[in-house]
């Protein structure tokens, strides 16, 4: 095996380890603010402002470790592949990579049989009157 993958295998565990661990935490924590609050000081809430504040941190760590739902890890690696994916749209100068596509994928317009007009134009089911 790899070392090198090895060693970043290993850091990725860790980084997730990590974050569940202050996600527990931030749990835990989050019960202890809101019975701390309503034991001392019911009649003033301010157990929110902690949460919240703990809260965008375990968003940002979320998004440190697993990366933007729907755009992936913006690391290192993520620019590499996306320099790498540029440059194959240049390349190709259609925006796409036509070599990810099946050969069979293609249609071929030759074997599409021919339509007669009549049935190419549209049907008029209604009134000029219909339309305001």
């Amino acid at each position: 095996m790899d070392q090198d993958a090895y060693r970043k295998a290993r850091k990725r565990v860790k980084e997730k380890k990590d974050f569940y661990s202050h996600l527990i935490s931030f749990a835990v924590m989050s019960v202890f603010f809101v019975a701390l609050n309503l034991l001392t000081s019911p009649w003033s809430l301010w157990f929110y402002w902690p949460i919240l504040g703990w809260g965008i941190g375990i968003l940002f760590h979320y998004f440190d470790v697993f990366g933007v739902p729907g755009v992936g890890s913006l690391d290192k690696d993520w620019e590499e592949r996306a320099i790498q994916e540029e440059l194959r749209k240049m390349k190709n100068g259609m925006g796409e990579d036509l070599d990810d596509y099946p050969e069979d994928d293609f249609l071929d317009l030759n074997d599409v049989p021919q339509q007669k007009e009549e049935q190419t134009r549209p049907r008029k089911d209604w009134d000029e009157s219909d339309l305001v």
